[in-house]
């Protein structure tokens, strides 16, 4: 009796493993299914209560801000990082091109240099004063007609209209200024990059980022050699000036 009632329970015990396993089996199918359904429904609440995210830019990393950003085509750096004021006497600049590098990187119609005016003089004399646009091949491309008059008004980053907008192919440019009159050395002042003469870093004539050439003009030369960029009067605290186009 002994061994009949052993193999009797083992056959029971069996028996009751097997149906442990499909009612789990039918379970798991049945909530798996239900789970499905909850998520699904769930998912369709979600996604019509809350507004889908933002595109992320191509490689999904943060970029900054883009000059698209500020209705502009392109600028030597986020304005938000030009805080630091230049300033030089009439002495130091009046007559010399102060030359600023831009890359471009796709081509674009280039009719206005935005500049950052800081502060202004409103007892300044102020004549002959131009921005303009040289190739890397030191060809002047474009320039504005005598910006003297904006330069005595309004303390804000504004546009100087080039005579004729031209299109620009990608490449190197240099965006040039030229100051001549009189003026307080403190209270006629630009936005710049604090960078100093570090913007220059690794970098030699023809292709420095900031310099000037020649002294003495009163209009911008047809053409300006490169090679003869000078960083002399930048390094007395002539920083580099922000620029932007549109």
């Amino acid at each position: 009796m002994r061994t009949r009632t052993t193999t009797a329970s083992a056959g029971l015990a069996a028996m009751l493993a097997a149906a442990l396993v499909l009612s789990g089996c039918s379970a798991s199918g049945g909530s798996a299914s239900g789970k499905g359904a909850g998520a699904g429904a769930g998912a369709g609440a979600s996604s019509s209560a809350v507004a889908s995210p933002a595109p992320v830019p191509a490689g999904g990393a943060f970029e900054g801000p883009r000059p698209q950003d500020q209705n502009l085509l392109a600028w030597t750096g986020d304005p938000n990082d030009a805080g630091h004021v230049t300033a030089q006497s009439a002495a130091g600049v009046g007559g010399r091109v102060t030359l600023v590098r831009m890359v471009l990187r796709e081509q674009l119609t280039w009719s206005n240099i935005w500049l950052g005016l800081a502060g202004i003089d409103p007892n300044a004399q102020l004549s002959n004063c131009y921005l303009g646009v040289y190739d890397a091949k030191g060809t002047l491309v474009a320039s504005t007609a005598d910006v003297s008059p904006q330069l005595m008004t309004e303390a804000i980053a504004k546009p100087f209209p080039l005579a004729k907008p031209f299109t620009a192919a990608p490449g190197t440019y240099f965006v040039a200024l030229l100051l001549n009159g009189n003026w307080a050395t403190n209270a006629l002042t630009l936005k710049a990059t604090g960078a100093g003469i570090s913007v220059n870093a690794g970098l030699n004539p023809p292709s420095l980022r900031y310099s000037t050439v020649l002294t003495g003009q009163t209009s911008l030369p047809a053409t300006v050699n490169l090679a003869e960029q000078s960083t002399s009067t930048i390094n007395t605290g002539w920083a580099s000036q922000w620029y932007a186009i549109s």
